[in-house]
């Protein structure tokens, strides 16, 4: 029989057989019952393969889930919002969804969580961060490749672009990345992080002009999240330091100590010998 089954591609069902046999002697199922489930473990091995390889393609740098994000670290952030994100009709519309925020403050694990979910809904993903991204393209050396390594990024149902803000791009790379978002525009949904307000956008991509022509396409049919309030990573090392130090006081009303301009609602966080990030909301 297993010669038979490799000839005809079916592996699930070689794997599966074994236990079908013993489970349909001891249950004494009909033949059309047995043709059933034998057709149902070979449909659900591929599934479960095809889930492992979108997984796999998609690169992500750690598994993350809307149920594991602590949103009581974030109270001025829309938990039904996330949720509505998470039903995927952003996918389905091509729509953008931009997490505007500071470090630490919960951007890349949101916008793993919504690939996971697109991922377990038979989704394409490809997670990248704008450095990495914008040298694989400026690397290519001559046109066809980087046409070739442009449609990878245009390729999944959903990109992922992380770090948006940490580098300056090269004239060249500025322009690499603009043709990707006109690539994806009305095409594919781009889930990105940036830690730097858009009005920023014209020293991050060296041009102005080019800057406002990338955030036309991008926002034009986009979900802007910002998670403006004190880092997740601050709030566990304030956390630690008590643990460590009883006569350390915690900040009072930590959850909600918002970022501006002036920081002076960060002077409580100098109680705990903790300096402000160095960012503030445009």
């Amino acid at each position: 029989m297993q010669p038979h089954l490799k000839h005809l591609g079916l592996t699930q069902l070689e794997k599966a057989l074994p236990a079908l046999y013993e489970a349909a002697r001891q249950e004494q199922w009909t033949y059309e019952s047995f043709m059933n489930r034998a057709i149902a473990a070979e449909i659900e091995g591929r599934d479960r393969r095809a889930a492992e390889r979108r997984m796999a393609a998609a690169r992500l740098p750690a598994i993350k889930t809307l149920e594991a994000f602590d949103f009581t670290f974030q109270p001025d952030l829309s938990e039904r919002l996330l949720w509505e994100l998470a039903d995927l009709s952003f996918v389905q519309s091509a729509t953008n969804v931009v997490f505007l925020g500071p470090p630490g403050t919960g951007k890349t694990h949101l916008s793993l969580a919504l690939t996971v979910k697109a991922l377990s809904a038979g989704y394409s993903a490809l997670f990248t961060t704008l450095t990495h991204l914008a040298e694989a393209l400026d690397t290519a050396s001559y046109p066809g490749l980087v046409r070739q390594r442009l449609r990878r990024y245009t390729t999944p149902s959903v990109l992922v672009i992380d770090e948006v803000g940490y580098t300056k791009l090269s004239p060249g790379q500025a322009h690499h990345f603009f043709e990707l978002v006109t690539a994806r525009y009305e095409h594919g949904s781009i889930l990105l992080t940036s830690n730097s307000g858009f009005s920023a956008w014209g020293s991050l991509l060296g041009d102005e002009v080019l800057a406002t022509a990338l955030l036309d396409r991008l926002l034009h049919h986009a979900e802007v999240i910002p998670t403006h309030v004190v880092s997740m990573m601050i709030n566990q090392s304030l956390l630690q330091q008590k643990r460590r130090n009883h006569r350390t006081p915690l900040p009072k009303n930590m959850w909600f100590c918002p970022i501006t301009r002036s920081m002076g609602a960060w002077s409580r966080l100098g109680n705990a010998g903790l300096q402000p990030p160095m960012w503030t909301v445009p």
